[in-house]
């Protein structure tokens, strides 16, 4: 299936989506200001109905969603029996079904664990990708499209983060979060719908932002995602996902055992860390380059940007030994770049753990602290 945003002037197109429309940074600015609205191709939707849709992802899932409201907007993880991260979903229910805001390349897998664990529940999860689509922006931007109300409830999901949701726990700091800077949601459009927006961009009518825009203003606020900051090993508290995805007082669910105990009684084994990067050979990084200190690997990165104010960053996830100030090298195709780090997640990460407000670095004062 042709993607229709293809006859938009400047569209650069690939298996994702939308990259961008001929200027990545001028499409952040717009897109944060709310001038435009960002198509976005590398995420699925998945549908659950039933009556006992809520109880059954309550009880099989990290968040507590037993009595989401029609309208209310939260996000999941399933985990597996360790505490790791298998799957991560965005949630907006209209009292008739629960809507998943995925990204494309879990949406099968998940699907398939859904229905393995129906068993004799009144609950039906299936793809909804042939029906709806995804778009993205401040939630005034997202005046400009029709979200799919099939129950007479908007399917707009609102981004809770960086606020703490009821059960969670903040490792960041609060005060000076960057991500309150942020104003995101996401709307659930009808298939009709989508292909309108491209044919309104493309007479010029509404404007566009490409997912390299959004992408950049979510590494910017700290912002995880299932596609860049999972592996194998991911355990939420490494990311500062207690504070949107967990709910850590409901009842027991696959993994909650390993969740209560890493947040009580000890730490996470890695911490996810911002990066300023040196800006003056116009190198980004790749996900998977290693984050060193002299010659010894403490990490990887996870995400990388150019901003449209901050320059290049980065998000990583290290050793939680990694000393805070410790000036960072990360090594790419092209070279090495001096890396200055802020501590989204401290190393002493848990229920009693001191969390100091932390002055947000200039461009400036990272490349001053570097040796």
């Amino acid at each position: 299936m042709a993607d229709p945003f293809g006859a938009v002037p400047g569209a650069v197109i690939d298996d994702a989506g939308l990259q961008h429309v001929g200027n990545p940074l001028a499409e952040q600015r717009a897109l944060a200001q709310g001038a435009a609205v960002a198509p976005l191709g590398d995420r699925r939707v998945l549908v659950v109905s039933g009556e006992d849709r809520l109880t059954w992802l309550d009880s099989l899932t990290s968040q507590a969603v037993a009595g989401l409201a029609p309208g209310e907007s939260t996000e999941l993880l399933v985990l597996d029996p360790q505490g790791r991260v298998e799957h991560a979903a965005s949630v907006v229910d209209d009292g008739e079904s629960a809507w998943l805001i995925v990204d494309r390349a879990d949406a099968e897998p998940l699907l398939a664990w859904l229905r393995r664990m129906r068993f004799r529940l009144r609950v039906d999860p299936r793809d909804a990708d042939d029906e709806v689509a995804v778009v993205g922006g401040t939630a005034a931007a997202l005046a400009a499209v029709a979200p799919a109300a099939p129950s007479g409830i908007p399917l707009v999901w609102r981004d809770p983060w960086p606020a703490v949701s009821a059960g969670g726990h903040a490792y960041a700091p609060n005060d000076g979060h960057p991500g309150l800077e942020r104003d995101w949601s996401e709307a659930i459009v009808p298939r009709a719908e989508w292909a309108a927006l491209a044919a309104r961009a493309a007479a010029g009518e509404v404007a566009l932002a490409g997912l390299q825009a959004a992408d950049a203003l979510r590494v910017a606020a700290w912002r995880p995602r299932w596609a860049r900051e999972v592996d194998e090993r991911s355990l939420p508290h490494e990311s500062d996902w207690l504070r949107t995805a967990v709910h850590l007082s409901k009842g027991c669910y696959r993994g909650q055992e390993t969740v209560a105990k890493v947040h009580n009684l000890g730490h996470p084994p890695r911490r996810l860390v911002a990066l300023q990067l040196d800006g003056s050979d116009s190198v980004l990084p790749a996900p998977g380059d290693e984050v060193r200190i002299g010659d010894d690997v403490v990490g990887a990165v996870t995400s990388a940007a150019l901003h449209f104010e901050e320059g290049p960053i980065a998000l990583a996830i290290v050793r939680r030994s990694t000393p805070v100030d410790a000036g960072l090298v990360v090594a790419t195709a092209d070279g090495e770049l001096a890396a200055a780090q802020e501590a989204i997640v401290p190393p002493d990460a848990g229920a009693t753990a001191y969390v100091p407000r932390i002055t947000r670095l200039s461009r400036r004062a990272a490349a001053q602290r570097q040796p």
